[in-house]
C-alpha cells in the first residue's frame, strides 16, 4: 500500500472564510503537514503561489477581487508560471453538474464539497499525489486529461475535442512525499559504521 508523508509537502489553502481555512489548516496539520500557508483572496492567492511555491493548492469558488475559476485559470498558463501542473483541488459548497463541469473545464484537479471531512480531504490529496493525471495541451485548454476514461476506442460525450493535442507527464510528487523506511533510515548509520577503521590489537 502507497503510504504519503504531508510533512514533506507544500500546502497552499484560498478561502476568504476564515473559519474554513483553518478547518482545512487543523485537518492537514492532523495529517502530518507542517508548511501550511493561507490567503484570504485571488490576489494573495497568486502571489503565495508565485513567491511560495506550493505543491498542492485547495482553492475556494467564491471569492472577493477574482474567484476560484480566474484563479485557476491565471495559474495553468504553461510557460508564464514556475508550476502550471499544480494539484489543484476546487473547494465549494455547490455541487451542481454545471459547477463540477465549469471547475473541471478550467482545470482543476480535484473537487471537493463542503463540508469537508477529514476522510474526503486525505483521499483528494492521496488521489493528486499517488495517481496523478497526463496533462492535456490543446487549443483551448491546459490541465490535467479530463476524461476518466483512457481507452482510444471510447466516442461517448466526454471524448475529447479541440482538434491536436499535446499529452505531457507532469512531475509526480510520489517522489518527494514518499515516507522514508525504518531500513532507509538506518542506512547512513550502517555507512557509517562499515567506514571506521579497524583497530588491531598486537599481542603482547
Amino acid at each position: 500500500m502507497v503510504h504519503i508523508d504531508f510533512s514533506k509537502l507544500r500546502f497552499l489553502v484560498v478561502d476568504d472564510n476564515l473559519h474554513m481555512r483553518r478547518i482545512l489548516r487543523t485537518l492537514l496539520h492532523g495529517f502530518g503537514a507542517r508548511d501550511v500557508t493561507e490567503a484570504e483572496d485571488g490576489a494573495g492567492a497568486f502571489e503565495a503561489f508565485t513567491e511560495g511555491n506550493p505543491d498542492i493548492m485547495f482553492i475556494d469558488w467564491a471569492m472577493p477581487i477574482f474567484d476560484g475559476l480566474e484563479l485557476i485559470q491565471m495559474i495553468r498558463q504553461p510557460g508564464a508560471n514556475a508550476n502550471p501542473f499544480i494539484p489543484i483541488i476546487m473547494l465549494t459548497g455547490h455541487t451542481e453538474r454545471t459547477r463540477v463541469t465549469a471547475a473541471r473545464d478550467a482545470g482543476i484537479t480535484e473537487f471537493l464539497a463542503k463540508p469537508v471531512s477529514a476522510q474526503r480531504l486525505y483521499q483528494r490529496v492521496f488521489s493528486c499525489v499517488a495517481h496523478p493525471r497526463p496533462f492535456i495541451k490543446t487549443a483551448t485548454y491546459f490541465g490535467p486529461d479530463r476524461r476518466r476514461s483512457t481507452s482510444a476506442n471510447y466516442s461517448g460525450p466526454e471524448r475529447r475535442k479541440g482538434g491536436a493535442s499535446d499529452t505531457i507527464a507532469p512531475l509526480a510528487l510520489i517522489e518527494k512525499a514518499r515516507p522514508v523506511t525504518p531500513v532507509e533510515k538506518t542506512k547512513p548509520v550502517a555507512a557509517i559504521e562499515k567506514a571506521k577503521p579497524v583497530a588491531h590489537h598486537r599481542s603482547p
